[in-house]
């Protein structure tokens, strides 16, 4: 679909849309509709006609009911940190912010459950649960403003997914509205359930675009009492990449396993105004072990600096202490918004079978090279899940236009060749639909679009989002 298959906000639109949400729930005013029209994706921008701020399902219903009726666009928002355009009202219409729909409703050390508003921001559902034992493994690097809904809709990861899964793997239920207005209940409390088709898991990574989530069931673990961490510099960034595999081959699974090249980590010392130890280092991983027996995590550290030497590592630094540990996540975690306040930029979102990784590093650069782009890599290695940043630093604008999508298709079919697929975390969104062809044949994105259809018939749920046009 396309815009002119939408109509426009009118005024009999806005009133209705005050009488169910109230007149403060409703905002046309520029400074909302300037806020609401981005995300952190690049620097594009495109503003809605309203952004409505739902406080309960029925506020979601009632929202839904009128755009459908109307044939208005809905794009729905969680934190506004998607970096693949997901939450970006490309049609105008309606911004459907779920920031008010922000209550911990339980946390149920019992059965070890939560149960959350879709609002409600990782980090603070995290605090809130490590308070009484437990913990929510999921954490995006921006998880101090991302939100469940929004982790949900992106089937977000994080550092922490290489022992404990991503966010699919911790939801157990949803309350949803569907583009209708209809509210549908599927899950709950239950670690198993193979009655129907799984909505849940379907619904879950869906990008916003077959239902609003409104109430989230999440499961939780009990909270891992002994932590270290090792930053492990290497004179090569293919040795790094080959301790990987190696430390998961040796009967390891850290909690944590992430990579990072000289250039990376070079922006972040800058950006933060920090030193960082070895980091004229060719890469570096950060390897993170827990579990609750304080012998064990020793002795699985101490194999971990054996092999890492043995691949070619030139030391290892172990940080025991929470303020040091502390200081290397805050590094990693800053890595993303270093680099891209560098220049203007395109992220990509690979994963591979990680003992793929080396071929996809040394191909991706070779793609930058031939192209004459700038490209630094990190990410969560022990995933195979690699963030690939182009960076157009003093090209030419006709150079940037004319290379940009060559290099991306060619690293997006290396990636493919590899057994791997063109996003691991961030979604496809708006950014990346183009592309969506390389990982899928038409046969599998025409059965998805008839899924589309089933949920959405008029299409008006988070439009211009996923397929290609």
């Amino acid at each position: 679909m396309k815009k002119s298959d939408y109509n426009d906000i009118n005024d009999e639109i806005l009133r209705e849309l005050r009488a169910h949400l109230g007149e403060d729930n409703v905002r046309v005013d520029d400074d909302a509709l300037d806020e609401y029209a981005s995300d952190e994706t690049e620097d594009l921008a495109f503003p809605p006609e309203v952004v409505v701020f739902p406080r309960s399902t029925k506020h979601v219903s009632s929202v839904m009911k009128i755009a459908s009726h109307h044939v208005i666009p809905v794009t729905p928002r969680g934190g506004g940190t998607g970096l693949s355009g997901g939450a970006l009202p490309i049609y105008g219409g309606i911004a459907l912010t779920v920031e008010q729909m922000d209550r911990i409703l339980e946390i149920d050390q019992k059965n070890l459950m939560a149960v959350v508003e879709p609002g409600v921001i990782t980090q603070e559902l995290q605090e809130a649960v490590e308070k009484v034992g437990l913990y929510y493994p999921p954490d995006p690097a921006s998880r101090g403003s991302c939100r469940i809904g929004g982790n949900l809709a992106e089937c977000a990861g994080g550092p922490h997914a290489v022992k404990y899964g991503v966010t699919k793997d911790y939801v157990l239920g949803v309350e949803a509205v569907l583009p209708d207005g209809t509210l549908i209940k599927h899950g709950g409390k239950l670690l198993k359930n193979s009655t129907g088709y799984n909505l849940t898991q379907l619904i879950t990574g869906s990008e916003g675009t077959l239902a609003v989530v409104t109430k989230v069931y999440l499961r939780l673990i009990p909270y891992p009492r002994c932590r270290v961490t090792l930053l492990v510099p290497f004179p090569t960034l293919e040795s790094a990449a080959h301790t990987v595999p190696a430390i998961m081959n040796s009967g390891i699974t850290p909690s944590a396993l992430e990579l990072m090249e000289r250039d990376a980590i070079k922006i972040t010392e800058r950006h933060l105004d920090v030193t960082v130890p070895n980091s004229d280092a060719a890469a570096q991983l950060i390897v993170e072990l827990d579990g609750n027996d304080e012998s064990v995590i020793e002795k699985e550290a101490e194999r971990v600096c054996e092999i890492a030497m043995e691949e070619g590592a030139s030391d290892v630094l172990l940080a025991e202490s929470s303020s040091k540990q502390n200081e290397i996540w805050d590094m990693r975690r800053a890595t993303g918004e270093a680099v891209k306040s560098l220049s203007v930029y395109k992220e990509e979102d690979t994963v591979v079978p990680r003992f793929n990784l080396v071929p996809l590093l040394t191909g991706v650069k070779e793609i930058a090279k031939r192209h004459g782009i700038t490209t630094v890599c990190y990410g969560h290695a022990g995933d195979g899940n690699l963030h690939v940043n182009i960076l157009k630093m003093d090209m030419s604008d006709d150079d940037w236009r004319n290379n940009l999508d060559v290099a991306i298709t060619e690293i997006f079919e290396l990636t493919v060749s590899l057994g791997g697929t063109i996003s691991g975390e961030h979604g496809i969104g708006y950014t990346q639909k183009s592309f969506l062809p390389v990982a899928f044949k038409t046969e599998e994105i025409e059965l998805m679009k008839r899924i589309k259809a089933a949920f959405d018939p008029r299409g008006i749920l988070n439009p211009g989002k996923i397929f290609p046009e």
